[in-house]
């Protein structure tokens, strides 16, 4: 046995008791007659200590000691004079009679603490190094425990957990599909899952009526700090249910999992916002509601006034920043230089100081009048001491441009508070969204999204106006996972595909045997998909996904601790039937 305790377990009521502890070396601290060495493993650290002229041999072992040595010791607990209360070790150490060591160590190329000195890529190129750090450990023992409550609070509501399949055909609607080639039939290819969409739906039809899975998922898009291309859904599905059914199970699904993991009581319904009206007043469909801010159009009492970038706008949208009348002219020009930025896109700002004694100080007071300035503030219920911030042009970016703005306000303003949860669903989703390009819809969700029963008449006249009987859940500005109520009804169905321009063939060959499936008797049905992945960083208090998984891929979707995705054999090729083309070919090995 390579231990009797871990290094997380000791307290002072051991005291007096003989203890063999294994684990990495956190750092060895020679203070000349005392040597004291922090030994960790993954529940926690002690301290051993040798006194160094009592026994000479043990002190000089434990001198040579680097950090993250793996070692076996033995001895005595007693309490310690000089307690450390930080740590739940820190009333004991260890008096040292022996050390063994089980395996030396390089030095890391990055201090194993909670503050490293290891920038991301180095961290995440030795994540195995990174994985020993106390926040990775908390992270992963974060997800560990919520996937734990998600298991028993879907159990005891009678869902079932039921695989499905990694190989499956491909149907490319959407994000792009990762392709497998299939060795055993040449030319033709299975597809990674980017959801089990079409297999939740067919055990619905086989009566599986509350399915569940927590199912590894696979988009081939591009990345950012929410997005990989492998990542993990809470995939749900039930029958004999209508939208509200649903949003009430996983509102409860929801209070379940603060309420165990973050011990938060979340009491009374979740505030319901119209997708029109989250894009109305905060410029996305996944808004932050920790605070307000919200959009007001003052687009009528702006425009015909002269000042040619309002006069030649789609929209002008101010939103109303408190107490921050007293921003300065280089603060002011920052955020500027924030909208201006490419990835937000706004040509410049406009702003309206509204001061403590009732005057304005503004940047386009060449153009309108006091009375202006007074009836833009009461439309935007500022008060002395508020600042005005104003964007204008075409609708559609200057609401995204704002949003982005809005956020930023928030931050600065320390109105987006880690530990304050503010959640809501955001329903009423288009059912179907315009593409230029290619001048035809597509669908906002997938194919399978049912319409709203009152809207499904206009499928015919007026498609673009169609709502979705679909649902987002969305807390603190970010979409934790969303879902719909699903098609059950081949006639419907098939007018579906028709709108999103698939003919008979194309819808046959990519979904015929989910439409022959619901010739059999589909019943009623929809379901939901939380992003496991957003769902723990949200609860950890981080900004990327990565931080929570265990060993994750870069913003360029490439693995740096085993360098994938990596070059094959020709032979390999050959079996698969695969020809690489043009610069492709400088990578066969």
């Amino acid at each position: 046995m390579y231990r009797t305790h871990t290094c997380g377990e000791l307290r002072l009521s051991d005291a007096g008791k003989t203890v063999t502890l294994s684990g990495w070396v956190q750092r060895v601290r020679n203070l000349g007659g005392m040597t004291f060495i922090d030994l960790r493993d993954r529940y926690g650290i002690t301290q051993l200590v040798v006194n160094n002229e009592d026994d000479n041999a043990l002190s000089r072992q434990v001198k040579e000691l680097g950090r993250e040595y793996v070692v076996q010791v033995t001895g005595k607990v007693t309490g310690r004079s000089s307690k450390n209360t930080k740590i739940p070790t820190g009333e004991i150490e260890i008096i040292l009679e022996s050390c063994k060591v089980l395996n030396s160590a390089d030095l890391p190329p990055f201090t194993i603490e909670d503050e490293t000195d290891g920038g991301e890529e180095l961290r995440m190129k030795y994540r195995y190094l990174d994985l020993r750090r106390n926040p990775a450990r908390k992270a992963l023992e974060l997800r560990h425990k919520m996937a734990l409550e998600v298991r028993k609070y879907l159990s005891d509501q009678n869902f079932i957990e039921i695989e499905t399949p990694m190989l499956m055909k491909s149907t490319p609607e959407g994000a792009r599909d990762f392709v497998v080639p299939s060795r055993l039939n040449p030319g033709q290819f299975y597809a990674l899952p980017q959801s089990p969409q079409v297999f939740k739906q067919l055990l619905m039809v086989a009566g599986y009526d509350r399915y569940f899975q927590i199912v590894k998922c696979f988009r081939d898009e591009d990345f950012r700090a929410d997005r990989q291309p492998e990542f993990t859904q809470i995939d749900c599905e039930m029958s004999f249910v209508n939208q509200e059914d649903i949003l009430k199970t996983f509102e409860g699904l929801t209070k379940h999992l603060f309420k165990s993991v973050k011990n938060i009581d979340i009491t009374g319904d979740f505030p319901r916002m119209p997708y029109a009206d989250a894009m109305k007043y905060y410029g996305t469909d996944k808004p932050d509601i920790r605070f307000g801010m919200r959009f007001v159009d003052i687009t009528e009492v702006a425009s015909g006034k002269g000042f040619k970038v309002f006069d030649d706008a789609a929209y002008i949208g101010a939103i109303c920043a408190g107490n921050c009348a007293k921003y300065s002219r280089k603060e002011l020009d920052q955020l500027t230089d924030f909208v201006k930025r490419p990835q937000i896109g706004a040509k410049g700002l406009v702003y309206v100081k509204y001061n403590e004694d009732g005057t304005f100080k503004t940047s386009v007071d060449k153009f309108f009048g006091e009375d202006d300035f007074k009836q833009w503030c009461e439309m935007c219920n500022a008060r002395p001491g508020d600042l005005l911030l104003i964007l204008a042009g075409n609708k559609d970016k200057t609401l995204k441009a704002l949003g982005e703005l809005r956020l930023e306000m928030g931050n600065r303003l320390g109105l987006r508070e880690k530990n304050k949860f503010a959640p809501l669903w955001v329903v009423d989703f288009p059912l179907l969204e315009w593409d230029d390009d290619t001048q035809r819809y597509y669908a906002m969700h997938h194919p399978f999204t049912s319409p709203k029963e009152e809207d499904i008449e206009l499928l015919d006249s007026d498609p673009g106006v169609v709502r979705a009987n679909a649902y987002d859940l969305v807390i603190n500005g970010v979409e934790i996972g969303g879902g719909s109520i699903r098609i059950h009804n081949d006639v419907l169905q098939q007018k579906m595909f028709k709108v999103l321009g698939f003919t008979e063939e194309e819808a046959e060959n990519q979904f015929g045997f989910l439409m022959n499936a619901f010739k059999y008797g589909a019943p009623p049905h929809g379901g939901v998909a939380f992003g496991f992945d957003r769902w723990v960083s949200l609860f950890a208090g981080m900004d990327s996904i990565r931080e929570v998984i265990a060993f994750p891929k870069n913003n360029a979707g490439r693995d740096i601790m085993n360098d994938a995705p990596s070059p094959i054999s020709k032979k390999q090729l050959d079996e698969l039937m695969i020809e690489l083309k043009g610069e492709a070919k400088k990578n066969v090995l």
